[in-house]
């Protein structure tokens, strides 16, 4: 994602004020579900993603889910759970997981800020734009293995490395 100008001090600001700010910023559809939670709707390359992020007093921790629909075959989903374990071995900033009922792939990430730290609208910024490239990247190695009958490995191939430099 391209940094955004932010016009705004956001050391004051609650972490989920941070992230309307962003979700307004770049025009994105959202929700602001409660005080300390919002949901929004990015558009990817291959499908539309749903985020959802939440701030927990307690932990100390923003939360943030990123969603997509994903209803595999039955059969197909060992090979499902092989490649999302390979996705998670190419990640450090968060994980993926597939929850089964809800029929939907979801990569989390938790933004520790223990100690009274505050998170800025660049973290913030990053950390949605990180959730949406890892989902971008793995989304074909993933349809590959459910519907495409590849192989785990085999579909990880598609799965681009990030690129760093300038040709």
């Amino acid at each position: 994602m391209a940094e955004a100008a932010y016009d705004f001090i956001a050391d004051d600001l609650h972490p989920i004020d941070i992230v309307q700010n962003i979700a307004t910023h770049y025009d994105w559809d959202f929700d602001r579900i409660a005080d300390d939670q919002i949901a929004m709707m990015i558009d990817g390359s291959w499908t539309t993603y749903s985020l959802s992020l939440a701030w927990s007093e307690q932990d100390a921790v923003l939360r943030m889910i990123c969603t997509f629909d994903m209803d595999p075959p039955a059969d197909r989903l060992p090979a499902l759970y092989d490649v999302l374990n390979r996705a998670n071995d190419k990640g450090w900033n968060g994980a993926f997981t597939y929850w089964l009922e809800q029929k939907m792939m979801v990569f989390r990430y938790g933004l520790n800020l223990a100690g009274e730290a505050s998170a800025s609208a660049m973290q913030i910024d990053d950390i949605v734009g990180s959730a949406v490239m890892a989902c971008e990247r793995f989304y074909p190695a993933f349809q590959l293995v459910c519907w495409g009958d590849s192989d785990p490995a085999q579909a990880m191939l598609v799965a681009m490395e990030q690129a760093f430099g300038r040709a």
